[in-house]
């Protein structure tokens, strides 16, 4: 009783560690090692969610070099008089005239376009830094599942084991006629119904993994994991403060609005009518001489003034600026309760692991009374199924504490283990 009891306590006390070499679970000799999680974010350049928003980026860019471009000139060439009746009818009076024609850009179009490529650039790049962090949380989160999968597999594994050694009591106080057949009875079903919990927790560690493989754009899937990452965090005395007009939303709903005001002007000045100067030369063959012509041509905005884009532009600066308005407040809300919901999740791990100590006494204590005949077997098992559940609470308290984390990282601008994300 007294080696079942100093290993119980090994147990308690290495509870949620992981060895370097790959965790609690190595399944295949080919097994791939996920690797520290700053290393890995930094690693997951070439996932899909990242590529998705470089692209982004670069499109944006693109659209940037485009708008400094001038209109093209066109060339025409045209022969005049030819091919008809007398006196046209062969070349003698032909009139061939080569023709340069070029837009010019009236009102500042040109430079509300570039104007608007580079504010489209800078939104880009922040839609790009919050699209980041926003990656970072779900893959803190998808890291942390994935050792938490690993955890409830031990757990489930070790109230196996301690239902077979109180199965074991069970049967030696039947053999010696001090317990009822029933008992050993109730005792097996136990531990067949623990059983199949160590399966189902392995295969929603399968998930996890997979999840977490496929969030880092692996094509071959993680099984294990280098460093853990629920041990990573401690209480701390303040969590604050973030200043909501510094967070990533924020800049990209405030760079979204700038983006979109300068919209507004390009559609404003994209009514003023361009010019077209022409200039070429004409060859007249009746007089054998050639002669410079030169015009210029205006459009008459008679029917098309941009009416309808500068209303569409001038909506969308208002919706714009509507959302920059709303992701302020909604921040500030969420910064509040980021910082409580971290204050609230040290003090629940703190609890928690105070109550796993209680249980883990409780079922201590249970387990001599029983196999000194003075409890019931009932009173074992209600022991074990809370030191069970104390057991899970304290995992579920520590996964809270993780997202409470990663959560606030966020917001602040930095990954789970604090590097800034750019």
């Amino acid at each position: 009783m007294t080696d079942y009891i100093g290993q119980r306590r090994v147990r308690v006390a290495l509870f949620g560690l992981f060895t370097a070499a790959g965790g609690l679970m190595c399944t295949s000799v080919n097994a791939q090692t996920a690797p520290p999680f700053a290393e890995l974010f930094r690693e997951t350049q070439e996932a899909p969610r990242q590529v998705i928003l470089e692209a982004d980026v670069e499109r944006a860019e693109g659209l940037a070099r485009q708008a400094r471009a001038r209109p093209n000139p066109s060339i025409g060439v045209m022969t005049e008089n030819i091919a008809g009746q007398q006196p046209y009818r062969g070349f003698d009076r032909a009139e061939s005239t080569l023709q340069l024609n070029q837009v010019i850009e009236l009102g500042g179009k040109r430079s509300a376009r570039i104007a608007a490529g580079e504010a489209g650039v800078v939104a880009a790049r922040a839609r790009s830094r919050d699209g980041r962090l926003a990656y970072a949380y779900d893959l803190a989160r998808a890291y942390g599942a994935a050792e938490i999968a690993d955890r409830r597999i031990t757990l489930a594994e070790d109230e196996v084991e301690e239902a077979e050694t109180d199965l074991r009591a069970v049967r030696a106080l039947v053999g010696a006629g001090k317990e009822a057949r029933l008992r050993s009875l109730q005792a097996e079903t136990e531990v067949n119904s623990l059983r199949a919990s160590v399966d189902t927790a392995k295969a929603e560690r399968v998930g996890a993994y997979a999840r977490l493989s496929a969030l880092a754009g692996q094509t071959t899937p993680f099984t294990t994991l280098s460093e853990p990452l629920l041990g990573r965090f401690e209480a701390r005395s303040g969590y604050g403060p973030v200043d909501p007009m510094q967070t990533a939303p924020y800049l990209a709903a405030k760079a979204e609005r700038e983006a979109a005001a300068h919209r507004v002007i390009v559609a404003r000045r994209q009514a003023v009518p361009d010019v077209t100067a022409s200039v070429g030369v004409r060859r007249l063959e009746v007089d054998k001489a050639n002669a410079i012509i030169a015009g210029i041509t205006v459009p008459f905005p008679l029917f098309d003034r941009n009416r309808g884009n500068i209303a569409a532009a001038q909506a969308e600066l208002r919706g714009a600026e509507a959302r920059a308005n709303a992701t302020l407040l909604e921040l500030e809300a969420e910064i509040s309760a980021a910082v409580a919901l971290n204050e609230a999740a040290d003090a629940r791990v703190a609890a928690a692991e105070q109550t796993l100590r209680t249980a883990d006494e409780t079922y201590r204590l249970a387990r001599i009374a029983y196999e000194s005949g003075k409890s019931p077997l009932i009173e074992l098992i209600a022991a074990r199924h809370g030191l069970g559940l104390a057991r899970g609470v304290v995992l579920d308290a520590a996964a809270a504490r993780l997202d409470a984390r990663a959560n606030l990282a966020r917001l602040q601008g930095l990954t789970i283990t604090g590097e800034p994300v750019q």
